[in-house]
This record gives structure tokens, C-alpha cells and sequence, in this order.
């Protein structure tokens, strides 16, 4: 797993006094971004399920720039845990600013072989989590009269994944409740999403010791090589920052030009 960071530093004025929650941040793309995030000023929530030494090393990248974070296990998946991390968060800084929901699992089979609890597993993680999450920390953000949702999808969710229809299903589930809720919610909230391409994180490394098969996907990417998670992150925090400030429903495609989609 790469975790090179972009040569590109963020001013530590962008997200100032900013709070924002970080689903799925122990690891991968949700690490990355909550690190960004403190970079440039906001304190952070990092938010993780079983990794809690990994959710605590991102705790003290973050602190390590000056701002407060801390760390929260909870399912997101469930809609109780996502209250109570939304609540954590609120208890602890008053508020919230920017959710960036991220958490999410890729697990698949063929759909003659996909068993009724794999399709659960995987929408619930990844769809339902995503609700979960914008349901709550929605509340805050009517109150306060403004927010920031960033969701984390796919282009499985653009042109579908054999062999993963269900995760394919859950991403384009983001990408349409990203669209609807931005429209619910305007104008005093901004809900967008961005959609990965292959990225060079844990949840890839199993298909990505394959040397050939690595080698193939390289080759059908116009840039010719494969995201670092610090590279979702960048575009995350664009999208999170008064950078973008008159973009929402919009899917950010970051994907080296694989998956061209207007």
C-alpha cells in the first residue's frame, strides 16, 4: 500500500477552527484526508471500526499539526453507532462543519454465487453507512445553517464491476443520493461526492500482488499509474473547502482518465 504523500502542501488558514467528521479513517483514503484536513486547520474526528492503534496514529498525525483530534470506534453501518459518533463530535467541539463519508468494504462474487449476506454486508457498509452518517450529521447542520458533505464512491458506481454487482450497486447508490440530497439540502449545505479510480490502498493490495494483473491496470490508465490514497485526499479537501464554494451535487471523476464521464 502506497502512502506517499503529494507534493503539494495545503495553507494551514483553509479549514481553520473547522470541525470535521472522517468516516473509515484508520486506513487507506480516509487516513489521508484526515490528515489534509489537519493540515490545513481543521480538527478532526477520525472515525474507525476494529483498527484502533491505526485510528490513533492518524489522532497524532493530525495533532501533530497543531488542532485537536481524537478517535471514535463506531459502525457506521448501524444507525445508532453513527449517532453517537456524530454526537461525540458535537460534545466534544460544539459543533460540526464537514462530514466526509468515506467508510466502506469491497467484497464481491459472481451474482450465481453472491449469498444474501455478502450483498447486505457490502450495502450496509457502504450505502446504508453513507445515510447513516449524512442523517445525523445533517441534524447539526440544519441547526448551525450550513455543512460540507464530501461522499466517497466509485467508478464501479459509473460503469459497474463484474463480479462486485453489489458493490458496483452500493457506489451508484452514493452517486444518486449524493444528487438528490444536494438539491434537499441547498442552499446552506453543500453535498458532493468524488469517484476513486484504482487506488493503491489495503482494500486493493490482495489484487494488486498479482504483478500481470497490476501491470494491466497501469496500462489502461491514460496517466499511467494508479492513485495514491493522498490524492482522493487533495480533491476531498477541495471539495470540503470554500475552494468550491459554488460546486454541489457534483461527482469529482479521479481516475487518471480510465472512466471518462461527463
Amino acid at each position: 500500500m502506497s502512502e506517499k504523500i503529494v507534493d503539494k502542501k495545503l495553507p494551514n488558514y483553509l479549514l481553520k477552527g473547522k470541525i470535521a467528521i472522517v468516516t473509515g479513517a484508520s486506513r487507506g483514503i480516509g487516513r489521508a484526508t484526515a490528515i489534509r484536513l489537519a493540515e490545513a486547520g481543521a480538527n478532526v474526528v477520525v472515525n474507525y471500526l476494529q483498527a484502533e492503534d491505526a485510528a490513533e496514529e492518524v489522532v497524532k498525525e493530525c495533532q501533530s499539526f497543531g488542532v485537536q483530534a481524537f478517535a471514535v470506534k463506531a459502525d457506521v453501518g448501524n444507525f445508532a453507532e453513527a449517532k453517537r459518533l456524530t454526537d461525540e463530535a458535537v460534545e466534544k467541539f460544539g459543533k460540526v462543519d464537514i462530514l466526509v463519508a468515506n467508510a466502506g468494504i469491497w467484497e464481491g462474487a459472481p451474482i450465481n454465487e453472491m449469498s444474501e449476506e455478502i450483498w447486505d454486508k457490502v450495502l450496509d457498509a457502504n450505502l446504508k453507512g453513507t445515510w447513516t452518517v449524512c442523517r445525523t450529521a445533517t441534524e447539526v447542520f440544519k441547526k448551525q445553517n450550513s455543512g460540507n458533505i464530501v461522499i466517497v464512491s466509485s467508478t464501479a458506481g459509473q460503469r459497474g464491476e463484474a463480479g462486485y454487482s453489489n458493490y458496483a450497486a452500493s457506489k451508484g447508490g452514493q452517486i444518486s443520493f449524493t444528487k438528490a440530497l444536494s438539491n434537499e439540502l441547498a442552499p446552506t449545505i453543500r453535498v458532493n461526492c468524488v469517484a476513486p479510480g484504482w487506488v493503491d490502498t489495503a482494500l486493493n493490495g490482495e489484487v494488486f500482488s498479482d504483478a500481470s494483473f497490476f501491470h494491466r491496470v497501469v496500462e489502461n490508465i491514460p496517466l499511467k499509474r494508479v492513485a495514491t490514497a493522498d490524492d482522493i485526499a487533495l480533491s476531498i479537501i477541495f471539495l470540503a473547502s470554500d475552494w468550491s464554494r459554488h460546486i454541489t451535487g457534483e461527482v469529482i471523476n479521479i481516475n487518471g482518465g480510465a472512466v471518462l464521464c461527463g
